[in-house]
């Protein structure tokens, strides 16, 4: 189910490390960090990430965090198990979340791998916000615990039926359960089973004791290369990895379920993948830090961590300006009008506007009013836009909120999930918010 690197061809260094044969000593995955002339650059750049961050999140309401949070959760699933080469089209991730399931049994498994994430971030972040409540910023470091780690896979994987655990060996993957045997991952041999929970402990010893700060942003970014070398369950790594990053950035207050560095990792994958291999490499030379692994590849990989969370941040900082929104609201409600005949109609823009820039509710009385509509197109024009999703409420009766339907998206957020764009059946309005499959029936997930 996880990537596995491919092998180099050749040496990033002419000069000829010493090849440890077997890894079986925590020390022989130092450096954890870089030496200190090393991290002034990179505590910079982690300083302008927490500041940004902060703003986008301090600009943006409650509703916002919401609703975009909900679009976010399945983004990430996309993008995750994209990296994996095990993705679908976002429609079938939104028909999963209906639980209509495809017959063909290869879309079905790749369906469920895509709910279990999104089940799974909703869960642990719920978690780490409890904890955040009780402890405070120890609610973080226990993330780099041998009990979060477990507790993540294990919560990734377990309701997938036993089908879809089988590993090309034959053997089942077991939820929550560290490697019991040695695996070869590319070019080195991952740490031998019996040492994992030495290298796991020196990992949370290390990481977790960083306080918070710009330091911790750049630990955490150490953090995920230092774990997927680790590799410490039989499958799932990769996922699990990319979870553990997303949420301590949630646990650090960074995110606000407003961006997530899935999405940037998804889109520059080849870097990805080929920072995280340059990584693994030994020692580079006498020039190359005082561990046995390259210091310089994993400064790089750093480095490209937290570009990629600059890039996701102001990325969003763009998509959520107010008065760039209105212009996008009236597109969209232009299209509707035009193009779909749905009934909805552009007098809602007012409104609409409103409810984004205010990140607050309002009643169905005063949204019919400010549309200056008269009272029964009004009122067939708030049923047609609760029916489409650019409303949402909780309850029949109940206060409006701004909505996010996953057909606007190239309206609202262009750009932001390019494939959910260009997927015919969320464009149609088949599958999305408040949309019911046409010519498909309710299945439970085949197994």
């Amino acid at each position: 189910m996880d990537f596995s690197y491919s092998i180099f061809t050749h040496r990033i260094s002419h000069v000829n490390p010493h090849i440890i044969q077997q890894y079986d000593s925590p020390h022989q995955f130092e450096p954890l960090m870089p030496a200190e002339p090393l991290l002034a650059p990179l505590l910079e750049k982690a300083g302008d990430l927490m500041r940004k961050a902060t703003a986008l999140g301090a600009a943006s309401g409650k509703t916002a965090q919401t609703e975009l949070r909900k679009l976010l959760r399945s983004m990430n699933s996309y993008y995750t198990n994209r990296i994996e080469g095990e993705h679908t089209r976002p429609s079938d991730i939104e028909r999963a979340l209906q639980q209509d399931f495809s017959a063909n049994a290869d879309l079905a498994r790749k369906q469920r791998l895509a709910v279990a994430h999104i089940r799974t971030e909703a869960l642990c972040e719920g978690q780490v916000d409890r904890k955040l409540e009780a402890d405070g910023p120890d609610a973080a470091r226990w993330l780099y615990s041998p009990e979060a780690l477990i507790w993540l896979h294990k919560e990734l994987f377990r309701d997938l039926p036993e089908d879809d655990l089988r590993l090309a060996d034959g053997s089942t993957l077991v939820p929550g359960e560290l490697r019991q045997r040695g695996v070869a991952v590319g070019r080195y041999e991952a740490p031998t089973a019996q040492s994992l929970p030495r290298f796991i402990e020196r990992w949370q010893q290390v990481y977790g004791s960083i306080r918070r700060g710009e330091a911790s942003v750049v630990a955490l970014a150490a953090a995920h290369h230092r774990l997927a070398w680790t590799h410490p369950f039989r499958d799932g790594n990769g996922r699990v990895t990319r979870l553990h990053t997303h949420l301590l950035l949630h646990a650090w207050g960074l995110t606000d379920g407003l961006w997530s560095p899935l999405r940037g990792y998804a889109r520059t994958e080849s870097k990805y993948k080929a920072l995280l291999q340059a990584a693994d490499e030994d020692r580079r030379g006498d020039l190359d830090g005082r561990g046995n692994l390259t210091q310089a590849g994993l400064v790089q990989w750093i480095e490209y961590t937290l570009d990629v969370c600059l890039d996701q941040v102001e990325f969003m900082a763009r998509q959520l300006d107010v008065q760039g929104m209105q212009d996008r609201i009236r597109a969209a409600l232009a299209y509707e009008t035009a193009a779909v005949k749905s009934g909805v109609r552009e007098e809602a823009l007012l409104p609409l506007h409103y409810l984004f820039a205010t990140q607050g509710e309002l009643g169905r009385a005063q949204f019919k009013a400010m549309t200056g509509l008269g009272e029964r197109v009004a009122t067939a024009t708030l049923s047609a836009l609760l029916a489409r999703g650019f409303l949402t409420t909780d309850s029949p009766y109940g206060s409006l909120q701004f909505g996010i339907p996953r057909h606007a998206l190239r309206f609202y957020f262009p750009a932001l999930w390019p494939e959910a764009e260009q997927d015919q059946d969320l464009l149609d309005g088949e599958v999305g918010l408040a949309a019911v499959p046409r010519g498909t029936s309710r299945r439970s997930p085949p197994v």
